[in-house]
Formats: structure tokens, C-alpha cells, sequence
């Protein structure tokens, strides 16, 4: 199918990744965004091999633009929280890109999304477009908005979030499930971290329990991130741009190695959220209607595949209605060859073992969204 009329409600990562490789492959795509402006909220973007794969595919300047703006661990390590003993290491940098054809990248999520943005035409992307309802007709899915407004389309990609709108209408309401478990969220400017020890990898402190650790990473070319966890069930706000307190997080951690304070030591403003994710659904799309990332299959961010993952699905939902005749049938498809690795990565993601000793990151990093068979 090409030449269809395909409406995208949610213009994060996944939805705009959706409507680049759609527009690539012959369609015409409205993206819808309920938000009036990208901010910084979120910070991070860690962006694996098999994510700058996916993007890659997509032309246009999004490649290059990542690669010049992006930080590049060197490596990524596991050291435990109190004795700092390493107990994996798996080379990145210039060897992960020999290895799986990309190399891992950091960096904003706003930049990405705005790298992501200006592939699209204008006009192509509409602001504060809030989803109220889609109703489907014989003259396609009718998309109606909170402003009064309404939209047309052949196909509806819900990419909007663990809220997913167009979920709820497809599956009906339900709520996602408090992990118990709250993150801290800093960013830290490259000259304020001076000589701490593997500041240019990607490490991970693991805690004294499943809950409880620390990663940090270069962020784009000149920060360092930050990102805490700890199991806190009494706190659930979600937003991530609720304040957290600086004393707060040090006093959280101050049992870990001194490598690991140093960088909280030089922590300025931190931002605090609860984590949420869903079960897998039984099905991800009805007639005219279809889900992705978060939509979908929200996860625990303890292996960094939620963005990942999104990209992921958008090329291969993109080159599963290209290859068939009606949408039902790609849908299919697409369920088919995704819901197995999503699912999988969803239950190792929440049990958060991964990669704590010896292994490889293959069979997550090597995958290739844009060759992976998408046959029936």
C-alpha cells in the first residue's frame, strides 16, 4: 500500500520516526501533538546500535546530524555499588560500530527530537492537537481533537505514550502500574566533572537490591548524565518535572563507593519521578488502528531500549503497510514480528539483571528493523 492518508497522534521519538519512514515509503502523514512546543524535560536519549540503525535507514540528515551532536561511551560497565568491583565490561565506541554496523550514541532528547522534526515538511507536524476520540467510518478513521477540530485518515498510529489515547479507545480504559520504584534525573556539565574515573563510559552501579542503582553517561558533547533509582512505593508523581532534592538523592546513595558519590557530589538542580509501565496487551490494533513504543509496550528504562524499541517498531509497521494490500493484514505482520522481542525486552527490562555479569549485548544491539523478514 502507498499513497494512503496515515495520521500519527504523538510527535515524540516514535511517532516522528513513524512518520518519516512512512513519508519515505510513499504515504502522506499528519502528525498530531498535544503539547504546544518540545522542551528539554526528559534529558536523556541513549541511543544503542540497533536504535541509530533504525534511524539511520530514514535518510535525510538525521544520521549525520546524530553522529555530530551525539556523545559515544567508550565503554559500558558494571560495577557493584560498595566494593566498585567490575563485574562486566562490553567495548563500545569505535568497536560497537565495527561490531553491529552503528555505533551507541547519547544525547538530549530534545535535540534528537528536533534532528527528528526538521526531516518532516512544515505544516506536517500540528501543536496542541489533544486526542479526544477516533471513530471509525466508511470513509476512514475519524480522528476528533479537544479544540473541536477533526481529521481524516486511511490508518491511525497511536505513538502516544504509556496515556495512549488511541489504546483506550482501541482496548478500552485501564490504568499502568506503579513499579514502586522513583528515579532521579541530573544532568552535570562536562567541566564540572573534571578526572572522575570512565566519566566517558556508560556505568552502571547495581545496588544492593533490584531496585537501587546509578548509571551515568556522557550526554551529547559536553554533559554528563545522570539517572537513580531506589524503591520508594509512598511517592508516585510521574511527571518528569517535579523538582527532587539534591540532599535527598546524595543521602539516598551514600553507602556507594566514593567513584560513584563523586559525580552526585557535583549534582546541581535533580528532577524526581515515579516509574510506571503496563503488562503486554493482548493486541496492539484494531481495523484501521495500530500501536507503538510506549503505546503499547511501556517498559522499565533499566536496559534503555524505550526509545529503542520505538524506533524499532515505526520501521517495521512502516515496511509492513508498504508490503501489504489492506492494513488489517499488516497490523498482523507487524504484532507478528514485534510483540516476541518487545516482550521479551519488556520482562528482562522490569527483572533488571541484565548484563550484570559476563555477556553481550548482541541480540539486542545487532537487530536491524529495516531487513528483520516481514513476510506472513
Amino acid at each position: 500500500m502507498k499513497n494512503l492518508d496515515v495520521a500519527v497522534v504523538g510527535a515524540g521519538v516514535g511517532g516522528l520516526t513513524a512518520a518519516i519512514a512512512m513519508r519515505r515509503l510513499g504515504n502522506r502523514v499528519s502528525v498530531y501533538e498535544q503539547s504546544s512546543g518540545f522542551s528539554r524535560v526528559g534529558a536523556d536519549i541513549n541511543l544503542t546500535p540497533n536504535a541509530v540503525r533504525a534511524l539511520d535507514g530514514l535518510g535525510g540528515g538525521v544520521a549525520e546530524w546524530i553522529r555530530a551532536n551525539g556523545g559515544r561511551p567508550q565503554f559500558r560497565l558494571s560495577r557493584m555499588w560498595d566494593t566498585g568491583e567490575e563485574t562486566s565490561r562490553i567495548e563500545l565506541g569505535a568497536d560497537a560500530e565495527q561490531r553491529y554496523g552503528s555505533p551507541q550514541l547519547t544525547l538530549h532528547r530534545a535535540d534528537l527530537m528536533t534532528a527528528l522534526e526538521s526531516e518532516l515538511p512544515d505544516g506536517v507536524v500540528e501543536l496542541g492537537k489533544r486526542l479526544e476520540n477516533i471513530v471509525d467510518g466508511p470513509g476512514g478513521v475519524r480522528l476528533r481533537f479537544s479544540d473541536g477540530s477533526e481529521a481524516t485518515a486511511a490508518v491511525v498510529i497511536g505513538a502516544d505514550g504509556i496515556h495512549s489515547r488511541v489504546r483506550e479507545a482501541l482496548l478500552g480504559a485501564d490504568s499502568p502500574e506503579f513499579t514502586g520504584i522513583v528515579a532521579f534525573r541530573a544532568v552535570v556539565p562536562a567541566d564540572r566533572v573534571g578526572d572522575l574515573v570512565n566519566a566517558d563510559c556508560f556505568i552502571k552501579w547495581w545496588g544492593p537490591d533490584l531496585s537501587t542503582q546509578i548509571v551515568t553517561f556522557p550526554l551529547g558533547l559536553d554533559e554528563v548524565f545522570v539517572f537513580a533509582t531506589v524503591g520508594q512505593p509512598e511517592w508516585t508523581e510521574e511527571s518528569w518535572s517535579t523538582p527532587g532534592s539534591i540532599a535527598e538523592l546524595q543521602g539516598l546513595y551514600a553507602d556507594f563507593h566514593p567513584d560513584a558519590r563523586a559525580l552526585l557530589d557535583r549534582c546541581g538542580d535533580v528532577l524526581k519521578s515515579a516509574l510506571y509501565v503496563r503488562r503486554p496487551l493482548p493486541s496492539w490494533s484494531g481495523e484501521r488502528a495500530v500501536l507503538l513504543g510506549d503505546a503499547c509496550h511501556p517498559m522499565t528504562p533499566f536496559m534503555a531500549q524505550g526509545a529503542g524499541q520505538a524506533c524499532e517498531d515505526a520501521v517495521v509497521l512502516a515496511r509492513c503497510l508498504s508490503e501489504s494490500d489492506d492494513p488489517s493484514s499488516a497490523f498482523a505482520r507487524y504484532e507478528a514480528v514485534r510483540k516476541p522481542r518487545t516482550s521479551e525486552i519488556q520482562a528482562k527490562s522490569r527483572g533488571n539483571d541484565w548484563l550484570r555479569s559476563a555477556g553481550n549485548g548482541d541480540w539486542v544491539y545487532a537487530y536491524d528493523a529495516w531487513s528483520v523478514p516481514v513476510d506472513a
